[in-house]
């Protein structure tokens, strides 16, 4: 009865099963994978001390950033200079504007330092202004932004001063100098001046290290690929299911052989040419009226 698995159509369908079963699983498991590598990394953060309260140390000595290094304090001396406002950031359920001001190193590098958030619009806004001479800064140590993060605007088109996201990338096109690719951000207000003012900026927890929607997307990724590789399977047992009936029906004499076969176009036309001709002998065959 199921001597039709060998013929080749079905050779072409199975072989489709037997391929794209495996692969299914296979998406399936590594999307799985992504997600418990997620759900690790988020509890060794939760593990470790909050990187905040760990002793600062210079900023050369934590670059790259990366997970371990994301939030230590940071220390670097340079003179501040250039100045840009970060619009569209919001602390506390309040949308204001960051203050960045670009701190010039010994290196020759300039550091990013938010030094504070303000309320309302960055535009025509009145900031308060960086101390002036060399100064020490110790700082919550950030990686440069993408178009991924917070608060980001990589749309472009922002008044001059302004710039939509921290990001060396960014910012070395708009100062003369080199940039460090990174940034920090102060944890407690400036002493001494005006820049009591403005609230600290809170660091970011690193990128990856949380629960955050992409875990929850592996997740249901996951699911997906399982769906389709059962839905699959339940697909071919019921193309041999009907495959296995009809030939069951043929052999019991149920259905004709050829009924399940379309029939061709001479098939089609023999009985019409059958007809034609017989129409003249049944008329010379009938009988003469009375």
């Amino acid at each position: 009865m199921y001597r039709f698995l060998l013929t080749p159509r079905w050779w072409g369908i199975n072989l489709f099963v037997v391929l794209a079963i495996p692969f299914c699983v296979f998406m399936g498991m590594w999307q799985l994978g992504r997600f418990e590598d997620r759900v690790q990394s988020h509890e060794q953060a939760e593990k470790r001390p909050d990187p905040s309260t760990r002793a600062a140390k210079p900023l050369d000595e934590l670059l790259p950033v990366d997970k371990v290094t994301s939030g230590r304090p940071a220390v670097a001396t340079g003179t501040y200079a250039d100045q840009f406002l970060v619009p569209g950031r919001e602390l506390d359920d309040r949308r204001g504007f960051y203050v960045l001001n670009m701190l010039r190193t010994d290196s020759g590098k300039a550091l990013p330092v938010v030094r504070g958030w303000l309320p309302g619009s960055a535009t025509g806004a009145r900031v308060p202004a960086a101390p002036e001479g060399e100064v020490t800064v110790t700082g919550d140590l950030q990686a440069s932004e993408n178009s991924r993060s917070d608060g980001v605007n990589a749309r472009g088109g922002l008044p001059g001063g302004q710039v939509g996201m921290i990001s060396a990338a960014t910012l070395v096109n708009l100062v003369p100098y080199d940039v460090y690719d990174a940034w920090v951000t102060l944890p407690e207000a400036e002493a001494g001046g005006t820049g009591g003012a403005m609230k600290p900026v809170p660091a970011a927890a690193p990128e990856g290290s949380g629960l955050d929607l992409k875990a929850f997307q592996n997740l249901g990724y996951t699911g997906e690929w399982f769906v389709f590789a059962g839905f699959v399977l339940f697909m071919w047992f019921r193309l041999v299911r009907r495959e296995a009936e009809a030939v069951r029906d043929i052999a019991l004499g149920l259905v004709p052989e050829d009924a399940a076969a379309p029939a061709s176009p001479e098939a089609q036309e023999a009985p019409d040419a059958q007809e034609a001709p017989d129409a003249p002998e049944a008329a010379r065959k009938a009988p003469a009226a009375p």
